[in-house]
């Protein structure tokens, strides 16, 4: 317990890289203000073509790790994506623990527990303080062996960003704050492609974003059959057009 709370307590340093991304953004007209985009790893379909696209705008986001299954047939922190991390790192993005198994927090079944539950097997755990910390860890410890230069800020989002009171009191006793999205930053990568095109998502995206918004996509969606990619560049080149910068979250988060 002891070992894993002063791995927390590292990632209370304002990464350097961050700070440098941050004076970088301050230094650019932002007449409309700025935006923070954040990547959760879902399934990797389309993780080239989205990191492609970041590049080619120089937009630096915050990217929730995970180690989920992926279109590749293995797991998103497995030693295959180290190519893919260790290149996101480089480009300045900013990393934090979207969990190791990305089960789902369902209840408070103590005082002092939180119900973890697999939303595909049905498994479920009871995480104590140090089962918690652990869970939330290890991603970071996998992103560290392939890319040990990344940036990880002391937050964590919960999958779905279904949260319980317990998990959020755990997950403070271990040094990181909850960071979810905002309303109108739900960018809807995960809906059905049928009843939600791209069009759609597009046209509310560039309808409602405004300044301080926290944006919420993935590397990919496995059940979409219109991957909302099709449209991201679109959609982030208007939003710089119209004055909006893009930064990655501060070490505190944003509300």
């Amino acid at each position: 317990m002891r070992a894993l709370h002063k791995f927390f307590l590292g990632l209370l340093v304002i990464p350097l890289m961050w700070a440098a991304t941050a004076l970088a953004q301050s230094n650019r007209p932002c007449p409309s203000g700025t935006l923070y985009l954040t990547i959760d790893t879902g399934w990797g379909r389309e993780a080239e073509k989205i990191a492609d696209i970041l590049r080619r705008l120089g937009i630096r986001a915050t990217l929730f790790v995970a180690n989920e299954p992926t279109h590749r047939g293995n797991q998103s922190l497995d030693p295959a994506w180290a190519d893919f991390w260790r290149a996101r790192a480089a480009e300045g993005h900013v990393f934090a623990s979207h969990t190791d198994r990305h089960w789902y927090f369902r209840s408070d079944p103590t005082a002092k527990t939180v119900r973890y539950v697999s939303r595909g097997s049905g498994h479920e755990e009871q995480l104590d303080q140090e089962a918690m910390c652990r869970e939330l860890a290890a991603p970071i410890e996998r992103l560290r062996r392939m890319a040990p230069d990344a940036n990880v800020l002391p937050l964590w989002r919960a999958p779905g960003g279904i949260t319980t009171p317990n998990s959020l009191a755990l997950a403070e006793a271990c040094g990181l704050r909850h960071q979810g999205w905002t309303r109108n930053g739900f960018l809807g990568d995960e809906l059905n492609s049928e009843t939600h095109p791209n069009s759609a998502l597009r046209d509310r995206a560039l309808r409602t974003i405004r300044d301080g918004e926290v944006l919420v996509m993935h590397w990919g969606v496995r059940s979409r059959k219109e991957p909302y990619a099709g449209v991201l560049e679109e959609v982030l080149a208007t939003l710089q057009s119209r004055g909006f910068c893009f930064a990655p979250l501060p070490p505190e988060g944003r509300r």
